[in-house]
């Protein structure tokens, strides 16, 4: 029988902890539904759950394609690095196009040339032709209150709808994967992760991310005490000057309404020491698209959105 000592050595640390659910998550969806996919932006949410991926199911194939939406605006880097994953983990890439719809009159853009909203339309779309029934994403319950709502498990209805009042409970980690034809599940396996975690977890399993995660130098314009990549999609406007910064994104999104923060983190332990002394989350701090209105995420994921 151990010792007590022998027993506390074996205990899990809380990254070990956070892995082993996540993995059991993805295993389980595999298991109970046809045709999972695994929604990839080239974000180190998403990066961090392609690389859980790969550890659930080694030494076999990822068992489900990767797809991304591709408003058109996507940072180049990312755009480079995405490509790049796909093809070292030789995992089939799906790209569904905003601007193909766009081109082809499928979906409007708007006035203020955010595209977050049209993101949708593409994306239900995309899992009618594909006929995907369960859609890893790679939110967290930090980063927002809509987020918070959600559970690991996030039923969508035949229109791909979200409904708070609906979701199904998950006591004890027992997940409803019930669904009616045209219904799909959209599964969460980092909802109970941190930025923190996903940092530690970074470091410690030494995972590659795009530059833009770390400090550097590019040309910004502050608008509402928010600094902007100034680039094709996000040019100067009338007034407006830039200036040169030292700055890192916290996340990825679209380069016309995502920010970057004023900063020397140029190594993984320095990240590490900023984003714990930060108090705002990295969307409240970066992602103009939220700012919209207080429910602006909430709308958006009753319409379909990840």
């Amino acid at each position: 029988m151990p010792s007590r000592d022998e027993a506390h050595v074996r205990r899990l640390s809380h990254l070990d902890a956070l892995e082993a659910e996540s993995v059991f998550i993805m295993r389980e969806v595999v298991a109970e539904f046809e045709r999972p996919v695994l929604l990839f932006s080239g974000g180190k949410d998403s990066v961090v759950m392609l690389h859980l991926a790969s550890k659930a199911f080694a030494a076999a194939p990822i068992p489900a394609p990767v797809m991304h939406i591709d408003t058109g605006h996507n940072f180049p880097e990312v755009l480079a690095f995405r490509d790049r994953c796909a093809a070292g983990l030789n995992v089939q890439l799906i790209v569904a196009s905003v601007q193909e719809a766009i081109d082809s009159g499928k979906v409007a853009e708007s006035a203020d040339g955010m595209r977050n909203r049209i993101q949708t339309p593409v994306l239900l779309d995309a899992v009618e032709k594909y006929r995907f029934d369960a859609l890893f994403g790679g939110a967290r319950r930090d980063e927002e209150k809509a987020r918070a709502k959600e559970r690991v498990f996030s039923f969508r209805d035949d229109f791909g709808q979200w409904d708070p009042r609906s979701q199904r409970p998950e006591l004890w980690a027992l997940f409803n994967a019930r669904i009616a034809p045209g219904e799909s599940i959209r599964v969460f396996p980092l909802s109970n992760w941190t930025e923190l975690d996903v940092w530690h977890y970074i470091a410690r399993e030494r995972i590659e991310l795009p530059g833009i995660y770390y400090a550097h130098e590019r040309e910004v314009v502050d608008r509402d005490g928010m600094l902007y990549a100034v680039n094709e999609f996000l040019p100067l406007r009338p007034g407006e000057t830039s200036t040169v910064e030292r700055v890192r994104y916290r996340t990825v999104g679209d380069a016309s309404c995502t920010a970057a923060v004023r900063s020397d983190a140029d190594t993984i332990d320095k990240v590490i020491d900023e984003v714990a002394a930060t108090r705002i989350t990295e969307r409240g701090a970066t992602r103009g698209d939220d700012k919209v209105s207080e429910a602006a995420m909430e709308d958006r994921k009753r319409e379909g959105y990840f």
